[in-house]
């Protein structure tokens, strides 16, 4: 019954993705994640129900499948936050795995199919090798995956905030549990039987297809793309690698190179804040640090840089900070009291409830009820 509603799920949310208009590289790589989990499925269905038996020929087919798990993870993961490989010749590493254990089931594949439905039956009879090998390599893989696009997923969150001004949709929480539920389900796997391990992949696969259907676009080479080079920023065109972007709370030393010099730092951040009083572009929802750089006409590193460094915070919360200080500054006009607080909030360039009074707290010590009851 798990299986089976799980094919089914897996199968429908494949063809919603494929359908879907305009699909990006990350959906493109969903997709052939969820096709992935239907084939398994399948196979271990037909396993289940005897169908192998009846066919031996089949029995085998997807042994070295598994393991490749962990790898469409990786890569939805690495395509999603905006990261790249940068060496593709070294894509080919991830499937050693597969193509090994492929090549040493060989012998399995040369039986007759009286010889593979013994071996079946008798837990891998004269395979024994085999299958302690293909599990350890199922388990490890996917632990090591699991791990890895966690710690992407925290680079990323800490890197979105030297970039955006609202990160709503953006942080990848929900990534971040998918990947800490995959490696459960290997662990799952090491303890319990099959039918906690399908229940799992099931929730797994309902989990993916929700929220990875309905996750947005978080970079776009138009607006979104840093240029790390000295070129003119303006004429950038790549891909952003969000690795390369400065990161808060780091060591002066991320900036030795950066060719910004105090008298250039001191010039920006005057610019800066000649600006932020003259056009309020705090209040666009959707700011980021590229759209900021090209008005000031800088270089959105070196513009990230005085941030930090001038203010001590980054692009996130900088631009934060500026909305809260002008919605202390129009609460606090008498005209204004007809206004609910949100909506206030929402004029100054806050999208969320739960944002603002984080933020308003976090610069004031008090929610903003206590702060105007002050």
């Amino acid at each position: 019954m798990f299986l089976i509603f799980g094919i089914f799920v897996a199968v429908f949310l494949s063809l919603l993705l494929l359908i879907k208009k305009k699909k990006s590289p990350a959906d493109k790589i969903l997709v052939v994640w969820l096709i992935f989990i239907s084939v398994l499925q399948i196979l271990r269905y037909f396993l289940e129900t005897g169908y192998f038996f009846e066919h031996p020929h089949w029995l085998g087919i997807g042994l070295s499948l598994p393991v490749l798990h962990g790898v469409l993870l990786y890569f939805y993961v690495i395509e999603i936050t905006g990261n790249t490989i940068k060496r593709k010749s070294t894509i080919f590493l991830h499937f050693i795995p597969s193509i090994a254990l492929t090549l040493l089931a060989i012998p399995f594949y040369k039986l007759t199919g009286a010889q593979k439905i013994a071996v079946y039956q008798n837990n891998g009879e004269g395979f024994e090798w085999y299958v302690m090998l293909e599990g350890l390599l199922v388990i490890i893989s996917g632990l090591t995956y699991s791990i890895w696009s966690l710690i992407i997923i925290n680079k990323h969150q800490k890197n979105i905030k030297d970039r955006f001004s609202n990160t709503d949709k953006k942080e990848l929480h929900w990534l971040k549990c998918l990947s800490i539920g995959n490696g459960i389900i290997y662990i799952l796997s090491l303890f319990f039987e099959n039918n906690v391990t399908y229940t799992a992949i099931v929730i797994l696969v309902l989990f993916i297809g929700f929220f990875g259907i309905n996750q947005l676009k978080i970079f776009y080479s138009n607006t979104d793309t840093v240029d790390t080079s000295e070129k003119d920023f303006t004429t950038e065109n790549q891909r952003v690698n969000t690795t390369e972007i400065p990161k808060k709370n780091s060591s002066k030393e991320k900036y030795a190179k950066s060719g910004l010099n105090e008298d250039m730092a001191s010039e920006i951040y005057t610019a800066l804040k000649d600006f932020m009083e003259e056009s309020s572009c705090y209040k666009n929802q959707e700011l980021t640090l590229i759209e900021l750089s090209k008005s000031l006409k800088v270089h959105p590193n070196h513009l990230s840089q005085v941030i930090n460094e001038m203010e001590g915070k980054n692009f996130y919360n900088y631009i934060n900070s500026l909305r809260i200080n002008e919605f202390i500054k129009i609460a606090s006009k008498a005209e204004n009291k007809k206004f609910t607080m949100i909506s206030l909030a929402y004029d100054c360039g806050f999208n969320t409830k739960s944002t603002f009074n984080k933020h308003f707290k976090l610069q004031t010590g008090k929610t903003p009820t206590e702060f105007f009851k002050s």
